[in-house]
């Protein structure tokens, strides 16, 4: 069907605005020309709105994409009820900045509907400028591309009503007003505050401009430039969603529509893949890992790395691996030890090979200027140019100096790069690194012919190379990132209990966008805080074990309190307990195996929001310190500083672990005690893998 000539009514528009008088064009209702057939996208006019109905399917529920005309809105209905909308009147849904000044779209001045797209015209606040949309419906998503004429915008923006959609999740590391996300990780988003401006694909956050709903819709950015997104920002009501648009970049987004959340997730995994394989292998599926930075920061040597590794031996505390984080070159990038405080690393690589440790190292593409290799990389066109000045190389200021870095885009450079690599591993028989920092910054340009959001492809790339040791490594935003199957380890967290909280809701953020193989933080915390308490140490390994990966650094044995030089002993006690949790996880560990293989097969996270599991469950779309661990396994960890905690138990039946008894669900058990060697978890009767669990957990 397409539209009748609306000429003069454009021609009035247009005059209208140039006298900055108000115009209302209402599109005159015409009947369908197209014959309604099943699942086919039909459109229906009237005299307030353009209304396109996908008809329900196989697999898909069907929906309404309403468009107002008098004031251009977007409200996507299904069964009857609002399951997202555009901001209200006055807010703008498709917004533009021209000249430092925010404008909006206004009255929808012509459209088009022809082969499944509809095209709209719209007039703005701003006098001269228009917007032209086009809208592409599907079975379950639609498509909405918008730009600008008449104007040039450098930012364009997408603004929704928060209460729309119920709930809203996703996104990833969230910066927040109360810390985000070292202490503060609201779940759901709408529970807090999200002010995140520098939201894109070269961040250091695990990011994904993706975000799902209670009311099962989605809304993915499609993107290679940088956002500013805000969320409940100074609780506006809004999530507002801008780019930088440099010249006439349009603005892409799909809307998902489904029945369930999860369902949603299913599409944004279809749209960007899911893993093709694990890059950690069982045995780091199954240990922790040991890495050095929490334990002494940049404060480490050989004889201290190998009494660390002789105590962890000695009190059973069993790894895969320990890693030598920063600081152990002589300077950033040289990738030589610092032989002061290393005088024979070959010797410190057998004896932790002895202990039955692997060995691993902590790297990064930034060399500093004061390198001995700085001036050769520069000279030969190995690093990345200043984005201002593409005659000298970029120079970023990071947490240890001033650093140049590798242009991987440059064959040449990745090359020099990989064999100096390879001289360090053979040289000293290292097995994995632990890659750190980024592999571009905005401050540099791109290599010619690239994008900012190509060195995420190209990190993925380098980095799928070498073993990563069960630390994974943080690429995201496209389907390189997503296919990679990479270990995702979050940002650094404090030591305190709301970084605990925060770890654990990060893990279903970033699970929830595709990174399914998660761990938090270094169990405890690190940040450059005084050492956690023997409560949060403990805790923290408790949630850790019921996580698919668990990734340590402070040692219960003993360890350094970073802010004051002294040394913190931990008692019995806190060994005994902290030795418990690894072999809860390591009985587990047979059940995730089957689950990172599951995962392998559809996509789906492994640790995951109740709702995930029992989306007509209304409680558990606001539950923060629950999840699944797969189908059969829901944890309750102690999250904080009580004696008791409540544990909300979906519908059905669950066998709780630690009373050893059978319960049933629906509910919530108000004031389970957890004292501090109890840690809840339950497992799901009938589920897949239930039986396995159980007698796992109950350690017949």
């Amino acid at each position: 069907m397409r539209r009748s000539s609306l000429r003069s009514r454009v021609l009035l528009a247009a005059l209208c605005l140039a006298l900055a008088l108000p115009v209302a064009l209402t599109p005159p209702q015409r009947a369908s020309a197209e014959p309604d057939t099943p699942r086919t996208p039909r459109l229906t006019t009237s005299s307030e709105a353009l209304t396109l109905t996908v008809p329900a399917g196989p697999g898909t529920p069907g929906y309404q994409l309403r468009v107002t005309t008098g004031q251009l809105a977007l409200v996507t209905i299904r069964s009857g009820a609002t399951v997202l909308a555009t901001a209200p009147a006055g807010t703008g849904a498709l917004r533009f900045r021209a000249a430092g000044a925010w404008q909006h779209a206004t009255q929808v001045t012509d459209w088009n509907w022809q082969d499944g797209t509809l095209t709209l015209s719209a007039a703005t606040t701003q006098p001269g400028a228009t917007v032209k949309a086009r809208l592409t419906p599907s079975a379950d998503r639609y498509r909405l591309d918008w730009q600008v004429g008449g104007a040039v915008p450098d930012r364009l923006g997408l603004a929704y009503d928060l209460r729309s959609a119920g709930h809203w999740y996703g996104h990833g590391e969230t910066q927040t007003p109360n810390g985000g996300p070292a202490t503060d990780q609201p779940w759901p988003l709408d529970s807090g505050q999200v002010a995140h401006p520098a939201f894109g694909p070269a961040s250091y956050y695990m990011i994904d401009p993706f975000w799902y709903t209670s009311s099962a819709t989605g809304v993915h950015v499609d993107t290679g430039h940088v956002m500013d997104v805000a969320i409940n920002q100074n609780e506006d009501g809004l999530v507002r969603l801008d780019i930088d648009s440099p010249g006439t970049d349009p603005y892409r987004s799909t809307v998902f529509v489904e029945s369930t959340p999860l369902a949603v997730y299913r599409d944004y995994v279809g749209l960007m893949g899911r893993p093709a394989k694990s890059d950690a292998d069982y045995r780091q599926f199954a240990e922790p890992v040991w890495n050095s930075w929490a334990q002494f920061y940049t404060k480490v040597d050989q004889a201290r790395l190998l009494d660390y590794a002789q105590d962890l031996h000695d009190n059973g505390l069993t790894g895969h691996t320990l890693q030598l984080d920063d600081k152990w070159e002589s300077n950033y990038g040289n990738m030589t030890f610092d032989a002061k405080a290393y005088p024979d690393p070959a010797a410190m690589s057998r004896r932790i090979h002895e202990l039955g440790f692997r060995f691993g190292l902590w790297v990064t593409l930034w060399i500093n200027l004061d390198s001995d290799q700085y001036r050769y990389a520069a000279d030969h066109g190995y690093l990345l140019a200043d984005a201002a000045d593409p005659t000298r190389p970029c120079q970023v200021t990071w947490w240890n100096g001033t650093a140049g870095i590798v242009d991987l885009a440059n064959p040449q450079a990745r090359a020099w790069y990989k064999g100096r690599l390879r001289t360090l591993m053979d040289a000293y028989d290292v097995d994995g690194l632990k890659f750190d920092t980024r592999f571009f910054d905005e401050r540099c340009a791109p290599s010619p012919g690239h994008r900012p959001a190509d060195y995420q492809t190209l990190g993925a790339q380098l980095a799928d190379e070498y073993d990563l040791q069960g630390v994974g490594i943080r690429v995201h935003w496209n389907e390189a990132a997503h296919q990679a199957g990479f270990v995702t380890r979050q940002l650094d967290k404090g030591t305190g209990w709301n970084s605990l909280r925060a770890s654990v809701t990060q893990n279903l953020a970033i699970s929830t966008i595709g990174y399914p193989f998660v761990a938090t933080d270094m169990i405890g915390g690190s940040s450059g805080q005084p050492a956690p308490t023997k409560q949060v140490l403990v805790r923290w390994a408790q949630s850790a074990a019921l996580m698919p990966l668990m990734y340590a650094s402070t040692s219960p044995v003993d360890t350094v309190d970073v802010t004051t030089g002294k040394k913190v002993v931990y008692d019995e006690e806190t060994i005994t307990l902290y030795r418990a949790a690894i072999s809860r996880h390591a009985r587990l560990a047979p059940y995730i195996w089957d689950q990172v293989q599951r995962t392998l097969e559809t996509g789906d996270p492994i640790m995951r929001p109740l709702f995930f599991d029992f989306p007509e469950d209304p409680q558990a779309y606001t539950i923060a310190d629950e999840w699944m661990l797969g189908p059969a396994v829901l944890a309750a960890p102690q999250l904080g500083d009580a004696a008791v905690r409540d544990v909300h138990l979906p519908p059905g039946r669950w066998y709780d672990v630690a009373r050893r008894q059978e319960v049933s669900g629906g509910r919530t058990v108000r004031s389970y005690p957890t004292p501090l060697g109890v840690s809840p978890v339950f497992v799901r009767i009938g589920a897949e893998g239930a039986e396995e669990v159980r007698k796992a957990l109950d350690g017949t």
